[in-house]
């Protein structure tokens, strides 16, 4: 029995589902239960012995190309890892996602289901000591190993999800295989990382199936940068995966390839694209529908693949799957691979248009060359590249758990340095907040700033947050929604406050610029609570460090920046979404529930810390002080909100609150902040906060959630 939903009746209605998401658990183990704990005590050599045997335990019910099963995993790795996109940071390995709708039913892990069930033993064995997640690239990596490469390195830690995280958005095709992201030809839609529904980067076809390598390499090149990669790493990455294995396309997998996982029968279990070609396994797998290994030992680490790409000619066939592919033009490399199945039949290798890509562009050709001149370059850059892949999601080392965790620290890692001094107690503590409040500085600059500098986290791949205090380099100094010229002198007042704290100090007690940044938004906070009548005390843990800009990837920070932040009440221009949408983004990248997203918004507001000072949204005629007063005027009756100023898309943007009987002007306002009067799930929160009897559950309930932010990067403390 189907049901209609509130978003199936209202379409265009602002979905909050993400965000309950971070509300709920799931989770089948225990509320106690402690993943780093559990993982710390397996006996890692004793899991990759049992994975090194797996490698070569062919199973009648899917045989292993080449009697070995390390390609197979490799690919499985790569495509649970290879959904990251810097954009928002969503996607890649954490969570064991592969697992879940609608990424373990795309084309592009046709087949991969296999791979997780062969692994299924191995997962049983060690239950909750070792999550899919890890598994899945564990396996990748012990893959790569036993086929003679020596990886860079590999870390545990990645908790599995146990329900789709639909805060990811994949892009907006109703249908897989599909692509309508393309703003201009080539040009993917901002936010996306593939090129096409359904697969991890692009059509190994080509664009639009067309046997094209330059327009294949400008999307290689775009998608591959969208997922943290530069040219070099890309090029490294693709030629040492395809050193390994094969490309499956016996015959059409449209003649011949069922459903996928999710729209299996029943009676599959799970299991999905069951093929009637032949025994639909071995020799008669149907995947991709391009058919060959790219070298002649297709389970070994060699140079194979360069050898070929580069020293040989290559032109487009439609292969025995009904797909483009490329094969050589020299008959000398005819035949001179082994069939994966059948000893006695030898192959031809064949190339992909992705592959011919790095040939025909000029600077990934550059690279390629250098990499088969120089083969030491070549196996660091990709052990290097691989190690980034199947890691770029977890965050911070401090994070990364198991023996094989590498020493070097990568700047792609946000590194912070380790504490080296005491840190400060009870006593200072209350020494530095009643001087940071001794300052020039206004309750909505200190809020600001701490705010600016902890809201930068995103749950999704651990980066951001204060600690670091990253907001004084670039590129978050000159970002428009930190102020720069007003960051500056709050920098320079707490600097000065620092740098007298310390000088002061004849033991070895110091304070970090991202502790003092933490501490000034907490001294305010305690202050707008006393002006409202409440006495509280913010929670507040030193530890932090600062970072330094030789170690901060500036570039790599740009996409940290907020187009909108509905809790300073600042948009952008030229946003492509409402700005509640990514209110409701922002907010889930925080962690944060409907109530503690709606709670922050009314003390934000409340406390006048707003974009540029601007009375927008701030209902209330003692701004700085912490009531509750957003809530109680937005949804006061005598309050008629109407709209003053429509962007070139139509949507109003802008509106004043207009005293029913007088016609004066009371209140300035955003979509922003009246969404919290018009959503009805909104309202209902609002209706809380805003009775009479809610000041002081309103001021605790903000103080919770603020600390919850200021604490989001707070790794140590866990």
């Amino acid at each position: 029995m189907s049901k209609q939903t509130t978003t199936d009746w209202w379409p265009n209605q602002l979905d909050l589902e993400i965000l309950d998401q971070n509300a709920q658990d799931v989770s089948p183990y225990p509320d106690d239960f402690d993943y780093a704990e559990a993982f710390q005590s397996l006996d890692l050599d004793e899991v990759k012995s049992d994975l090194e045997d797996l490698m070569t335990s062919s199973q009648d019910w899917w045989p292993a190309d080449y009697g070995h099963y390390g390609p197979l995993f490799i690919r499985m790795a790569w495509h649970s890892a290879g959904t990251y996109r810097t954009a928002d940071g969503r996607g890649g390995a954490a969570g064991g996602r592969q697992r879940l709708a609608p990424i373990n039913s795309w084309p592009d892990n046709a087949n991969l289901d296999k791979a997780r069930r062969l692994l299924l033993p191995i997962k049983q064995k060690y239950g909750r000591k070792l999550s899919w997640g890890d598994l899945m690239i564990l396996a990748g990596n012990v893959a790569i190993e036993s086929m003679g490469f020596e990886t860079f390195g590999y870390a545990g830690g990645r908790e599995d999800d146990f329900a789709p995280d639909d805060s990811a958005y994949w892009g907006p095709e109703s249908e897989m295989d599909t692509q309508e992201r393309f703003d201009e030809p080539g040009d993917i839609e901002p936010g996306l990382g593939a090129s096409v529904m359904g697969l991890i980067y692009v059509n190994p076809e080509g664009p639009d199936g067309q046997p094209d390598p330059m327009a294949s390499a400008k999307n290689i090149r775009q998608t591959f940068d969208r997922m943290a990669m530069n040219d070099e790493e890309t090029a490294a990455l693709i030629a040492g995966g395809h050193t390994f294995g094969k490309v499956h396309g016996a015959d059409d997998p449209d003649e011949h390839v069922g459903a996928e996982p999710e729209a299996a029968p029943i009676e599959a279990q799970g299991l999905g694209w069951e093929s009637d070609y032949g025994s639909g396994k071995g020799g008669d797998t149907i995947t991709s529908g391009i058919e060959g290994p790219w070298t002649g030992s297709p389970t070994e680490w060699d140079m194979g693949y360069l050898d070929n790409l580069l020293e040989y000619e290559w032109e487009p066939e439609k292969g025995p799957g009904g797909a483009w592919q490329w094969t050589p033009t020299d008959e000398s490399l005819h035949g001179s691979a082994p069939d994966a199945h059948d000893p006695d039949e030898q192959v031809t290798p064949m190339m992909l248009t992705t592959d011919i890509a790095l040939k025909r562009d000029p600077a990934y050709r550059e690279i390629v060359e250098e990499f088969r001149e120089n083969p030491m370059a070549f196996g660091m850059n990709f052990a290097k590249a691989w190690y980034k892949l199947t890691h770029r999601d977890m965050g911070p080392p401090s994070r990364f758990l198991g023996p094989e965790v590498p020493d070097e620290e990568m700047i792609w890692q946000d590194p912070i340095p380790a504490v080296d001094h005491d840190l400060i107690g009870d006593a200072e503590i209350e020494s530095l907040k009643a001087e940071v409040l001794d300052t020039d500085l206004t309750t909505q600059q200190l809020v600001k700033t701490a705010w600016g500098a902890a809201s930068t986290y995103r749950d999704s791949d651990k980066r951001g947050g204060a600690n670091g205090a990253r907001i004084r380099l670039d590129p978050q100094r000159n970002w428009d929604v930190n102020e720069p010229e007003t960051l500056e002198t709050v920098l320079d007042t707490l600097e000065g406050v620092q740098a007298e704290f310390n000088d002061a100090r004849d033991d070895d007690v110091r304070v970090s610029l991202a502790d003092l940044i933490v501490l000034g938004g907490n001294a305010a906070v305690e202050q707008a609570a006393a002006e409202a009548g409440v006495d509280v005390t913010v929670p507040f843990e030193p530890g932090r460090t600062d970072a330094t800009q030789e170690r901060t990837d500036a570039d790599s920070f740009e996409a940290l920046e907020p187009r909108v932040d509905g809790f300073r009440n600042y948009i952008a221009d030229g946003i492509d979404h409402r700005p509640e949408e990514l209110l409701v983004d922002h907010a889930d990248l925080l962690d944060l529930s409907v109530s503690e997203m709606t709670v922050l918004v009314g003390g934000m507001r409340a406390l006048g810390a707003t974009y540029e000072d601007t009375e927008r949204g701030v209902f209330t005629e003692t701004p700085g002080a912490l009531t509750n007063d957003f809530f109680v005027n937005l949804l006061d009756m005598e309050t008629e909100w109407v709209p003053v100023a429509d962007d070139s898309a139509g949507d109003t943007e802008l509106y004043e609150g207009v005293d029913r009987e007088s016609g004066a002007v009371e209140w300035e306002a955003t979509r922003l902040d009246l969404i919290f009067g018009s959503h009805s799930r909104l309202r209902t929160v609002a209706d809380v906060y805003a009775s009479d009897d809610a000041d002081e559950q309103f001021v605790e309930d903000f103080v919770d959630a603020w600390t919850k932010v200021m604490r989001l990067d707070r790794f140590d403390l866990e």
